[in-house]
């Protein structure tokens, strides 16, 4: 088996993960914790030199970002282009920008990871979770409006996009409500409905369960406070 993922659980990998499970497609997964005692070792990092998952191996190609990881399990193992929208298509260009935009969802998300998880409380900085809230607000605003009358990022219905936006929206239900954003909270609903989502879940513990007893309150998303 020529395909194989390097994933850590529900990390960015998660997107590739449960992608992968979307399209049926037969490969090789070699799950790690999320510690640097396995993701920083000589011999991952032969594979990937920053440490990090997800890492995709493809034959003697690698790739090591989620995006770009997206764009090629389309492109490759998608001929029917239920997930993909290939060159060509109306909904091309958006659907890249969409691809994408699951990484600026994430990015206040991984800052407030970092603030909670790896910073001692007398050293957190509670003007960054403020900011990085209200930045992640700003995403679920637009999400919110993209999703207008409809079910999924594109006219045409469910694609990868929703895969990395929808990890994304996950995610972020760890740090803010959602109540004011009820079409996302809907979103969320129906992608974790699905049955690769849940595939993607690591089997053995809770949603988030690695992590949310370390973060703090969940905040209003509009105000950046606690509620």
């Amino acid at each position: 088996m020529a395909l194989k993922l390097y994933h850590a659980p529900e990390t960015r990998s998660m997107r590739s993960l449960w992608l992968l499970h979307e399209l049926g497609v037969p490969f090789e997964l070699i799950t790690m914790p999320f510690e640097h005692t396995y993701l920083r070792t000589p011999e991952y990092r032969k594979i990937h030199p920053l440490g990090r998952v997800p890492a995709l191996v493809d034959g003697d190609m690698t790739l090591l970002e989620s995006g770009a990881i997206a764009e090629y399990l389309c492109e490759r193992y998608d001929p029917g282009h239920r997930m993909g929208r290939p060159l060509g298509h109306p909904e091309r260009y958006a659907f890249l920008q969409w691809i994408h935009f699951a990484e600026t969802v994430i990015i206040p998300c991984q800052n407030m990871v970092q603030q909670y998880v790896f910073t001692p409380a007398e050293h957190r900085a509670e003007m960054v979770l403020y900011f990085e809230t209200r930045r992640l607000g700003k995403c679920l605003d637009m999400i919110e409006k993209q999703l207008g009358a409809g079910e999924y990022l594109l006219p045409s219905g469910f694609s990868a996009a929703d895969v990395g936006v929808g990890f994304s929206v996950y995610f972020a239900g760890a740090f803010v409500s959602f109540a004011g954003h009820p079409k996302v909270a809907a979103y969320r609903d129906r992608l974790m409905a699905r049955p690769a989502f849940q595939r993607a879940l690591p089997p053995d513990r809770k949603p988030l369960e690695w992590f949310i007893p370390k973060l703090g309150p969940v905040r209003d998303p509009n105000t950046g406070q606690p509620v």
